[in-house]
Parts: C-alpha cells; sequence; structure tokens
C-alpha cells in the first residue's frame, strides 16, 4: 500500500551494537543491542545510520546495520532491490 505521499512504503531496521571480532558480525552482548529504529525507505534509514555510526566512531568494535525489512516481508517482490 502506498504511503500518504504516494510512494510505496519500504520499511528498514536500523540497529547496532559492538562486534566481538572486527568485521565479524556476532555481537558481544545481545542485550545491549541498539534498536535505533524502523524507517519507511532507505534514504531515511540510511540517514539515522550514519549519525549513529558517526557517533560511535572512538569505538572500533560498534557497528550499526540497515536491514531490509521490506525484503524480508515479501520475498518476491522485486521492489526496492
Amino acid at each position: 500500500m502506498p504511503a500518504e505521499d504516494g510512494k510505496k512504503q519500504l520499511l528498514h531496521l536500523v540497529f547496532g551494537g559492538e562486534l566481538k571480532k572486527l568485521g565479524g558480525t556476532e555481537f558481544r552482548d545481545l542485550d545491549a543491542l541498539d534498536i535505533v529504529g524502523v524507517y519507511p525507505d532507505y534514504q531515511t534509514a540510511h540517514s539515522a545510520w550514519k549519525a549513529k555510526a558517526q557517533a560511535s566512531v572512538d569505538n572500533a568494535h560498534m557497528r550499526y546495520f540497515v536491514v531490509h525489512l521490506h525484503r524480508l516481508l515479501d520475498p518476491e517482490s522485486k521492489a526496492g532491490s
């Protein structure tokens, strides 16, 4: 269903946490994950990701990710690929 502004809603999740190893994706403490939010499009999610990543630049083990929820919710769709 299109959003009120006429654009199709493509949900994205932004979250992060401290990794066990640099370059890996296993988190040190799952209870301490920072769930930044769910956003209606990639551009908004990217802005939130960038702000959190820049704010944590002093901690080399801290990483933030953008997850394309719309691809998980509708894997048959090619929208936003």
